[in-house]
């Protein structure tokens, strides 16, 4: 597709015009909502004019055009500005959209997004075979994130990606790692090494802008690092290098006194004569169901390593639809990933040890419903693309990631609570072989979030049989007779555990009750407070080193059976002064979770935040 367009000199003056009424907007849209930084806005305005209408082919009305060229904002700051650019090109009708699904990806971190941008870009090039493109407007280059995505971005040949750095010089706190000025050649020097095109553009001059835009939009065999040299107070000289106003809002006096200054600077205010041009066709949606493609074939009692069973039923959901990928953080051994990468080496992306920019890569390439991803990794490792999975939740795109448990010093002990913490997320822990391909199964039909550990050692025996149905937020009662005692919950290693205990128990005339949860999130609440109300209130949870692994949610049942239980025994009890005692009881038993609970949020956020 050919996207040399060379406007005239009216259309630069044009470009111009808009640049400047983006800046009012984005000030604007800032003051308003009091949120947002405006000379943030201030200095992307002539690259959001040129990107928005001159280089970008989309359809203003059809937000989610499978063809429509991307936009990544990776400055999250300049907020207000994407709003005001959506605006101006017809997006929705005003600065105040109830809904922002013209959003293609949303803004979290600072420097994020360039892995989102380019699982876009791979997907374009190597899955649809599009010719849409990727901008991403990045303002914060300290990001290690932002590395890993330049390395994948090169490794790949994303030539239809297109990354924006704003160099305005200062960030939350100081200037940025790379002082503005003469270090701009240290940037381009780094991008190239990276395997980059790179040029340096005056950020504010639309005429270079046009010029290197078209250009990144002819490259052929790499990714192109525009390095653009901006100014926070274009436009508001007054605010010169002012690091003190970065990311404050203007005092009602000067932002009055400052859009009038800037609105000044208009030549044409009506700035009508530049129209996006518009994408081909659109791709076809996905509807085909995701499904095993033959039952799973195992013997009652024979040991299977349950990342076989993983990798076997990838490649059966494989074979259902072609859109299934899978990508692995140099870890396909250890996920046993590699049978699917054997059986479609197309459909399958190494992203090697950067776990930040793999997810990145994942939610970018299922953003537009366009792949289905499969995400596998060793589960202590996961934790460093958190953020990652934080905006995967919000997005609600249908990613499943998988957990590798094994080896000493690669045991993962937090994985379940990280996930479970997830909001909307469904975590799924099998215990065998059969449970396994199914946990695999409905994970690809589940939206949002899902993660499955698959823990590899030892081989586990196959307790299931073949045509066993299992079903999100079920539970299996493993054992059980009518003279249980107790009821046991526990997992995978733990649950044969639990199961060799019970044997044991049985001989001495002890019988205990064996739970296996399936999913730890959605819990199966309802038959684990039945089970332990035929077993005398009594539950005994079997956890893999440490009770953090999901103590949380057994505690609130806990809580609920503690509290069914004292409401019964109250309904016997005669006296006043008992259920005072009861009641006094029930608040300290409260009080004490509570704490319990505190202490294991605590741990936990200390555990992700920590250095790796």
């Amino acid at each position: 597709m050919d996207r040399k367009r060379c406007p005239e000199a009216s259309s630069f003056q044009e470009l111009q015009d808009i640049a400047i009424k983006l800046r009012v907007h984005g000030a604007l849209g800032a003051h308003t909502h009091k949120s947002g930084h405006p000379t943030s806005c201030c200095s992307a305005a002539e690259v959001m004019s040129v990107l928005f209408y001159h280089t970008m082919q989309y359809t203003p009305k059809e937000h989610k055009h499978q063809n429509n060229d991307r936009f990544v904002l990776s400055k999250d700051h300049a907020a207000p500005i994407l709003f005001a650019a959506g605006a101006e090109a017809g997006l929705f009708p005003d600065l105040d959209p109830q809904r922002l699904d013209f959003v293609d990806i949303l803004v979290e971190s600072p420097g994020q997004q360039l892995g989102y941008a380019a699982g876009m870009a791979y997907t374009a090039k190597y899955f649809d075979k599009t010719d849409y493109r990727v901008f991403c407007l990045i303002g914060e280059s300290a990001e290690g994130s932002i590395w890993e995505a330049m390395s994948f971005a090169s490794h790949y040949k994303l030539d239809n990606m297109v990354a924006i750095l704003d160099v305005n010089r200062p960030n939350a706190r100081k200037s940025s790692t790379l002082q503005y000025g003469m270090d701009l050649q240290t940037h381009k020097a780094r991008a190239e090494a990276f395997g980059w095109i790179a040029h340096i553009v005056d950020g504010h001059n639309v005429e270079e802008l046009v010029r290197v835009f078209s250009a990144a939009t002819q490259a052929t065999g790499k990714p192109t690092c525009i390095i653009a040299k901006t100014h926070e107070d274009r436009c508001i000289p007054e605010l010169a290098n002012d690091e003190i106003l970065h990311g404050e809002l203007f005092e009602p006096k000067s932002h009055k006194s400052v859009l009038s200054a800037t609105k000044a600077n208009i030549v044409n205010s009506k700035t009508n004569g530049i129209i996006p041009t518009e994408p081909p066709s659109s791709l076809k949606p996905i509807n085909t169901p995701v499904q095993l493609t033959s039952s799973p074939v195992y013997k009652l009692g024979e040991n299977v390593d349950i990342r076989l069973a993983y990798g076997t039923a990838l490649v059966k959901i494989g074979r259902s639809r072609d859109q299934l990928i899978v990508l692995g953080g140099d870890s396909s051994d250890a996920t046993f990933s590699e049978i699917f990468q054997d059986a479609f080496p197309d459909r399958f992306v190494e992203c090697f040890l950067a776990e930040q920019n793999l997810v990145g890569v994942a939610i970018g390439s299922a953003y537009h419903g366009q792949t289905t991803p499969f995400v596998g990794g060793l589960a202590c490792c996961l934790p460093r693309a958190y953020a990652a999975f934080r905006t995967d939740s919000a997005l609600r795109t249908n990613i499943t990631f998988s957990g590798a448990h094994c080896g000493i010093s690669q045991m993962a002990l937090e994985d379940i609570s990280m996930f479970s913490s997830i909001p909307g997320s469904t975590v799924f822990y099998p215990s065998d072989a059969v449970s396994t391909e199914r946990a695999v199964e409905l994970a690809a039909n589940t939206p949002g979030v899902c993660y499955i550990r698959i823990t590899s050692k030892p081989d586990i025996p196959v307790i299931y049989g073949n045509d066993e149905p299992f079903a999100v937020g079920k539970a299996k009662i493993v054992r059980q007779s009518d003279s249980d005692q107790v009821t046991v919950v526990a997992s995978c290693v733990t649950l044969f555990e639990a199961i060799k205990a019970a044997e044991s128990l049985a001989t001495t005339g002890v019988n205990i009750r064996i739970i296996d949860p399936f999913t730890i999130k959605p819990i199966d609440a309802a038959t684990i407070i039945a089970s332990a109300q035929q077993t005398g209130g009594r539950i005994i949870t079997v956890e893999d080193h440490y009770a953090e692994g999901w103590l949380v949610i057994i505690i609130i049942i806990i809580i609920i059976i503690i509290i069914i239980t004292i409401i019964i025994r109250i309904r016997r009890l005669t006296m006043i002064a008992s259920y005072r005692v009861v009641v006094i009881i029930i608040i300290i038993i409260i009080i004490i979770i509570i704490i319990i609970i505190i202490i294991i949020i605590i741990i936990i956020i200390i555990l992700i935040n920590s250095p790796t």
